[in-house]
């Protein structure tokens, strides 16, 4: 990549992106992020068995990641993000009927699928390759900031809706009435990300194609490729980064339920409180790549991590609870700005790392096989927890877990942030 190429990367590329990168996660993670009582009402499931939703979903996903990788570095981003849209979307309107169990795995699993072995590293590539040489900081804080107000976005709507066919107190009503509600809110988002998948289709046609004609590693798939990214160290540190990273970031799933069991705050109040907690991912993600840009995406990722593994240490003594509602908000908030700083920053580390264009996604491919495995075993294992415990010292136990996680991505990222000073592979 030159700078030429990145010069002619137009501003809409990037919010087409943004827009793509979230709408696809919609629908499996963040409606039982916010509605995470309500979801489980609905479809009469508990939190083990959303977790083992959750787990299918993760080990679909672990062989796409693998093979979806080297399909980023063969065909044209917009055909594979337009189709895995339209898909997920279509899978959104089958669970607006409210499937059983099995088939609720099913449908995780093909969720996999599409959003992973089509999607994921086509995206990431193509975020790469707008943010050029010297501003990948900048290109992944627009990214996932940008992503955060997009779910802060549907969210929101989705609460309206919600609330909208709720005609009284929300705690007077059934389960029949919140149902029902909640069909409205999955149908409204399943149009929606088809919708979202054929403007991509139509309007994210931009300068991939060089791109993909002069890598010399384009082939489908290539043993040549793999060897490649795997004499690179930053590659093992980065799989273990993510790993610890997108546990704390699968953690936020249960701030609306730590509202409401642990809190004492209403099914529409604890609600809002996910959805706030979105509206930060555009500030933080804009900030820290930002910062990145003038310094280097490792530095804030090791500040992400001591922020992640501060505030879960928190949560996991018993410190909030109900009676210390000011420190409730300032913990989450201060654990979303650890999360989300770590979480926008671990890709920008490719291009600091030296790692070559040409097999971004064969690399990105690699790397999310382990680093992603938390959706396999994180809503398992904070499930059973949390059907086993009261919701109090359930929250502390899982939460206790999340500070080794941190500690661990602690210490990784501050190997990568020395390792990418040296700049020896």
């Amino acid at each position: 990549m030159n700078k030429e190429d990145t010069k002619k990367q137009p501003l809409y590329v990037i919010l087409l992106l943004i827009l793509a990168a979230e709408a696809v996660f919609i629908l499996p993670f963040v409606l039982p992020r916010i509605f995470r009582t309500t979801f489980l009402e609905s479809f009469s499931i508990s939190q083990t068995e959303i977790g083992s939703c959750f787990s299918v979903y993760g080990i679909v996903a672990l062989f796409s990641y693998l093979f979806g990788g080297p399909l980023a570095d063969k065909f044209k981003p917009n055909l594979l993000m337009s189709f895995a849209l339209i898909l997920t979307g279509l899978g959104g309107l089958y669970l607006a009927t409210y499937p059983n169990l099995i088939n609720l795995h099913v449908l995780y699993g093909f969720w996999g699928f599409t959003t992973i072995f089509l999607f994921w590293a086509a995206m990431i590539k193509a975020t790469r390759i707008w943010g050029g040489t010297n501003k990948q900081g900048i290109a992944f804080g627009f990214l996932d900031g940008g992503r955060g107000l997009v779910a802060a976005l549907f969210g929101s709507i989705g609460v309206l809706i919600f609330s909208l066919f709720i005609s009284k107190d929300i705690e007077l009503t059934t389960i029949t009435e919140r149902r029902i509600a909640f069909k409205e809110v999955i149908t409204y988002t399943s149009f929606a990300v088809i919708t979202v998948g054929v403007i991509v289709f139509f309007f994210l046609k931009l300068n991939f194609d060089t791109h993909l004609k002069s890598d010399n590693h384009s082939e489908l798939i290539t043993i040549k490729n793999f060897k490649l990214v795997l004499k690179f160290k930053a590659v093992w540190l980065l799989m273990l980064i993510i790993l610890c990273a997108y546990y704390g970031y699968k953690m936020t799933n249960l701030f609306s339920q730590y509202a409401e069991q642990v809190m004492h705050y209403d099914k529409i109040e604890a609600a809002k409180v996910g959805t706030y907690l979105l509206y930060m991912r555009p500030i933080i993600g804009v900030i820290i790549g930002l910062l990145a840009d003038t310094t280097k995406a490792s530095l804030w990722i090791i500040v992400g991590f001591f922020l992640m593994a501060l505030t879960s240490l928190v949560f996991a003594l018993g410190i909030v609870n109900d009676s210390a509602a000011l420190l409730f908000v300032l913990s989450i908030g201060t654990m979303a700005i650890g999360v989300y700083s770590a979480r926008v920053l671990y890709f920008a580390t490719l291009e600091e790392s030296k790692i070559p264009l040409a097999v971004t996604g064969t690399a990105v491919g690699f790397i999310s096989v382990i680093g992603y495995t938390p959706d396999i075993f994180t809503g398992l294992i904070n499930g059973y927890i949390l059907d086993a415990y009261n919701p109090k010292t359930g929250h502390e136990i899982v939460f206790a877990i999340m500070f080794g996680f941190a500690l661990v991505g602690l210490i990784a990222s501050f190997k990568l942030y020395k390792h990418s000073e040296t700049n020896i592979d």
